[in-house]
């Protein structure tokens, strides 16, 4: 079990041919564990956010090193474009409709944006007014 363990790991970090899959099974594994433990515990957070979280934890704790998992992360980062192509196909899948509707799909979002941004900024001001007048009369009420 030892030499297989070895050899294992001597693949994880050289350039070998198995290195960049070996290292996207640990990325996998992790998820799928995550998967688990969210079903089990029934955590309010998707599996990729607690399977990064114990990807963390298993870095700092010195369990996994970083060098084990490095090529495969960078090559998910350099593929990363790959896992968006289906949300493009769908707007090419959807051009002649975009060509005629597409300026009032775009005002939709632009004025969806301008309102939420309005919105935010106007609870924001009462929210600041309030604390700084609440603020104000329990200074007031010190110096009494």
């Amino acid at each position: 079990m030892s030499t297989l363990w070895r050899t294992l790991r001597q693949k994880l970090v050289t350039g070998s041919i198995w290195q960049i899959p070996l290292q996207l099974c640990i990325y996998i594994g992790l998820y799928l564990l995550a998967g688990i433990l969210v079903n089990i515990l029934h955590l309010p957070l998707p599996a990729n956010v607690v399977g990064l979280g114990i990807l963390l934890l298993l870095i700092m704790l010195r369990i996994i090193p970083v060098k084990w998992i490095r090529a495969g992360g960078n090559w998910l980062l350099a593929e990363m474009l790959l896992f968006f192509i289906p949300a493009v196909v769908a707007v090419v899948n959807y051009g002649p409709l975009l060509r005629t509707e597409g300026w009032k799909i775009v005002a939709v979002i632009a004025l969806s944006t301008v309102l939420v941004l309005a919105a935010t900024g106007c609870v924001v001001e009462r929210v600041f007014r309030y604390e700084m007048s609440r603020a104000q009369r329990q200074l007031g009420s010190h110096d009494e």
